[in-house]
């Protein structure tokens, strides 16, 4: 097999191209505004001679099973025959002219990184095959910490809350630097990456640890850093969840939250993470599917929203980018409308591209329809197009859409990216708690180890349980530690399994996973607090868990239960690290919200 997939032939693809990137071959002579004008006059003779269902295509960002663009496993074949109506994503391009695709781990775009390399090369062989030969915009959610769709052997980093307690703009931009290389390198050249939202709300089901914090202007300085990170590798970034989707219990995928702010108060709070940002230069940001009756008293959610996606997102704040829904697929922004309404009020609304409609082909054809029956222009179709083919040439993909299997081997999971991984997940590691400076223990004092815990699935597929994870970290480290999964849930009967194990054993380690006042991991570390063994929590999210253990001679928030935040906490557990993360967020009392029990900026150190 060739390390590189062959170049298209076709005379028209390469008279595009060499248009579409005279600007950077003759950037030493020509004035760079010049350029740029040379550069979209070519883009819009390009659009020129598109069809009008080529265009309609080019506002869809679609998944598709299958590890392979032209021949994937036969179960993948069914399901893309069921929901889509075609056999493989080659087929979706050439039916529907997509201009973009959505890679899923569950939808088996992500077995390893050379596959991916190949996957994407195929569908670019697609895009490129087409009359019109357009290359694809290939994106996914990669957030790193508990969204993360590339896995194992890529490098995993620490998420957002993470990085928010490590503080460290550098490490954020590094991370992010890392991330958006490894992610080109395979050809994905978007990612839904970083989150932009403020979280003031402990209660947030669907945002949480994938914040930065609840300090907006802390957010907003990461933000901006991890931009310029993801920049530096090649990668369009995208904010997330425009107008910001921090203060809100109801989860979007399966209901429509409403914020209350105030205007005054989304200027405060939610928006400077966006402006920082656009002041970066964020290649493309996603909506939110919540009503803000602040900013738009309609009741329609922000995704359909014109007075907050035209008003305030590009006529009050400037932004000229492309603008993407969050996958219209969830509840959220199909709640009140149909699936046949919803992309076109989302164009209406001020939309570039539409995320993963539950029915390409109800979405697509209502949009084509809206177009022949005057309710959308064609001219508004293509002020749409032309940002996503500046932002696809910007990218460099008409001089080159194609990656290659050397590039992979050179630039993915290398040790260097590992060692940094490591680095920066001590930096975020957060001792809360640390009863009669307990830790650090060693293994000559706390020789036995018994592990047990909550074993969520990895975000990617390719990492944990985390209780195994722990355990064999801490074998690593020279205790004699053994795993015993008790889950979020615990039954009578395995804690009484736990409680048994705890015998004989110097330390258990529990692993928290969002301890709520009516969760039975509360009564676990009650009844192994009760046996005299030292116990010591680990929050393997969200941080609040402290709120409610009691009994605890010490906790860490490691804020995600990927490898990597996991071995970094038992580093700090073993003294093997300093304990250097602080708060982003507070942690209030369980019983009294208005009592805060740990301040932003709070953790314990060693020294």
């Amino acid at each position: 097999m060739p390390h590189r997939a062959p170049s298209p032939s076709r005379r028209t693809l390469l008279t595009v191209t060499a248009a579409v990137t005279a600007a950077a071959v003759t950037g030493v002579t020509t004035p760079a505004y010049a350029a740029e004008d040379s550069q979209d006059d070519k883009l819009r003779a390009l659009l020129s001679r598109m069809s009008l269902e080529e265009k309609v295509g080019q506002l869809f960002v679609m998944r598709v099973y299958g590890h392979s663009a032209t021949a994937p496993d036969q179960a993948d074949v069914d399901a893309n025959l069921k929901e889509i109506g075609v056999r493989t994503a080659a087929e979706l391009i050439e039916r529907y002219h997509v201009g973009g695709i959505i890679y899923f781990a569950w939808a088996h775009n992500t077995r390893d990184p050379h596959q991916i390399a190949d996957l994407s090369n195929g569908i670019q062989r697609a895009g490129l095959a087409q009359a019109t030969p357009i290359p694809l915009l290939i994106s996914t959610d990669q957030e790193h910490g508990i969204v993360c769709r590339v896995g194992e052997p890529a490098t995993l980093l620490p998420g957002a809350m993470a990085l928010g307690a490590g503080g460290s703009h550098a490490d954020a931009r590094k991370a992010a630097q890392i991330a958006g290389a490894e992610l080109a390198a395979v050809g994905i050249r978007q990612n839904y990456a970083p989150v932009a939202d403020v979280n003031v709300n402990p209660a947030n089901p669907v945002i949480g640890v994938r914040s930065y914090g609840s300090e907006p202007e802390a957010v907003a300085a990461l933000v901006a850093a991890q931009v310029k990170g993801y920049q530096r590798a090649g990668v369009a970034a995208t904010s997330k969840h425009f107008p910001g989707h921090g203060d809100t219990a109801v989860d979007s995928h399966y209901g429509l939250p409403t914020i209350t702010h105030t205007r005054a108060q989304w200027d405060a709070l939610d928006a400077p993470p966006f402006r920082a940002a656009i002041a970066a230069g964020i290649d493309s940001i996603m909506t939110a599917h919540i009503v803000v009756p602040a900013l738009d008293p309609s009741g329609d959610p922000a995704t359909l929203s014109r007075p907050i996606l035209t008003g305030i997102l590009r006529e009050e704040l400037g932004y000229d980018g492309v603008v993407v829904t969050d996958s219209l697929g969830m509840e959220g922004v199909r709640t009140k409308y149909g699936d046949e309404r919803v992309p076109v009020l989302a164009l209406k609304a001020g939309v570039d591209q539409l995320l993963n409609p539950p029915n390409l082909s109800v979405a697509w054809n209502a949009v084509l329809r809206a177009v022949k029956d005057g309710e959308l222009t064609e001219e508004r179709l293509d002020e749409s197009i032309l940002r996503i083919l500046r932002l696809k040439a910007r990218l460099g993909l008409f001089k080159d859409p194609y990656v290659s299997h050397a590039e992979v081997d050179r630039t993915v999971g290398t040790a260097a990216h590992l060692a940094h991984a490591d680095r920066i997940a001590e930096r975020t590691t957060t001792l809360l708690v640390n009863e009669g400076g307990f830790l650090p223990v060693s293994r000559r004092s706390h020789p036995k180890v018994l592990v047990v815990g909550a074993d969520p699935a990895s975000p990617s597929g390719t990492t944990g349980p985390p209780t195994t994870t722990l355990a064999g970290a801490l074998t690593e480290l020279g205790f004699t530690a053994r795993a015993l999964s008790t889950g979020i849930t615990p039954t009578a009967a395995r804690i009484e399994e736990a409680v048994a194990a705890a015998a004989g054993q110097d330390l258990v380690v529990v692993g928290t996973y969002n301890v709520t006042a009516t969760s039975p991991q509360r009564t676990l570390v009650a009844r192994l607090v009760a046996t005299g063994v030292p116990v010591v929590t680990i929050a393997i999210r969200n941080p609040y868990d402290v709120a409610r253990i009691r009994g605890q001679r010490a906790t860490l928030a490691a804020y995600s239960w990927t490898d990597v935040e996991l071995r970094a906490a038992v580093r700090v557990l073993a003294g093997q690290a300093e304990p250097r993360g602080r708060l982003p967020v507070p942690v209030q009392s369980a019983d009294d919200p208005s009592k805060v029990l740990f301040p932003v900026g709070h953790g314990l150190s060693y020294a």
